[in-house]
């Protein structure tokens, strides 16, 4: 019996042939990726070049450039922030784009209409070569805000910034120790933490996290002795005061901003066992340069106040409301942080308090620094308790800070 081959052989071509177009396309695909990463690849190498007033030569990368202030980053030099008036010329093979004022206040459309291409500095002007166009009208360096590059400003634009980054802020911590006929220790510390999204001063900011603790705890013990033949106990005197609270500002506007925060105090000295405070509200943004920032915010809220000693109805839940003030002040001897508070209670109008607290830091070292800081607070309601509860308690810290940036 003959059996036919003829369209066992087409269909087994066919198939050899579908396989070799396939491998066609591939090998093409594959021949234009590795053209275009070493297209890339070249292209990143080549070193920009920045001509000194003096004529000197650096070959490296440019970073970036804000507020009149160059950074150039030399292979042989590393990182060197140089201003516009010791810059002679400037050349770039990588692509950047440059901010004025009035774009930065815009936001977020206005950067996608920005050009972005290589780069000329020369007679104080920046020319703008976009890829396959010609060059811009050249711009005053005076008028450029910021120069960035075009990874950093697609990264800023189009992509969400990480839960981890953009954190600065400080951490304090100070320690007394004493032996002698008493005893007596004292520690204090303190965490303050902030977050702002974009990361970056060009883009208008949207969303910004705070983060703070401070306490404060002590002990001094007087041990028992014996007087006359009778045994007098020991006395030990206890000292604590623990601060924590947690805000997130959502922005609408470059000034105003909502609010949601938390709070939770604890003072011994207060008979103040723990104080809850969960509510949201509005805030303003009143002053606002490099050096210095406050902001004003009013929130409503649920508040509740546990005590330490107290008879029935000590406790309460209100409903009440912060008003508060924050200020920070920036300067290369010392930086000044304040916050105040007022917190008043609607359904008890005895139930009020109010917090200040300050803070100086004097750098030293790097990121290390002194800090002076008081804690003022004033509790209106503590109930009647042995030995009796003054209102106010103030304190008053010394240590040393490490800033987080």
């Amino acid at each position: 019996m003959r059996i036919p081959m003829r369209p066992i052989f087409a269909a087994q071509r066919l198939s050899y042939l579908r396989r070799m177009a396939a491998c066609a396309v591939i090998a093409a695909l594959c021949g234009s990726a590795v053209c275009a990463a070493q297209k890339k690849l070249a292209t990143k190498t080549a070193p920009d070049v920045l001509v000194l007033s003096n004529g000197d030569i650096l070959h490296g990368t440019l970073v970036s450039e804000a507020a009149g202030k160059v950074t150039f980053n030399s292979s042989a030099l590393g990182n060197v922030t140089l201003p516009w008036n010791q810059i002679k010329d400037l050349r770039t093979s990588g692509d950047f784009a440059v901010l004025n004022s009035t774009v930065m206040h815009r936001g977020r459309k206005s950067l996608r209409t920005v050009p972005v291409g290589a780069l000329t500095v020369a007679n104080q002007a920046i020319t703008v070569h976009p890829v396959g166009a010609p060059a811009l009208a050249p711009i005053p360096i005076t008028n450029a805000a910021y120069i960035l590059d075009e990874a950093t400003l697609d990264r800023q634009m189009n992509h969400t910034t990480g839960i981890f980054a953009g954190w600065n802020g400080s951490t304090t911590a100070g320690a007394t120790l004493v032996t002698a006929t008493q005893n007596q220790y004292t520690f204090s510390g303190g965490v303050s933490l902030a977050r702002v999204a974009p990361t970056v001063a060009w883009l208008e900011q949207r969303n910004r996290t705070l983060i703070d603790f401070s306490g404060s705890f002590g002990k001094i013990t007087q041990p028992a002795y014996i007087s006359s033949g009778t045994l007098v106990a020991a006395v030990v005197t206890k000292t604590a005061i623990y601060h924590a609270a947690a805000e997130n500002d959502e922005y609408f506007s470059p000034r105003f901003f909502a609010l949601q925060r938390t709070a939770f105090d604890h003072n011994f000295s207060q008979n103040l066992d723990l104080q809850q405070i969960y509510g949201g509200g509005l805030g303003w943004t009143a002053i606002k340069t490099p050096r210095q920032e406050g902001d004003l915010k009013a929130a409503l809220q649920y508040e509740k106040q546990q005590f330490i000693q107290g008879g029935p109805g000590s406790n309460q839940n209100l409903i009440a409301s912060t008003f508060g003030a924050d200020y920070a002040l920036h300067l290369k001897i010392f930086t000044y942080t304040q916050s105040l508070d007022y917190i008043p209670a609607y359904n008890n109008l005895h139930a009020y308090s109010i917090t200040e607290t300050n803070q100086f830091t004097f750098p030293t070292y790097k990121n290390l620094g002194f800090s002076l800081g008081t804690l003022d607070s004033y509790l209106n309601n503590p109930p009647i308790s042995l030995p009796p509860t003054k209102r106010n308690s103030f304190q008053f810290t010394m240590g040393l800070t490490y800033t987080i940036k």
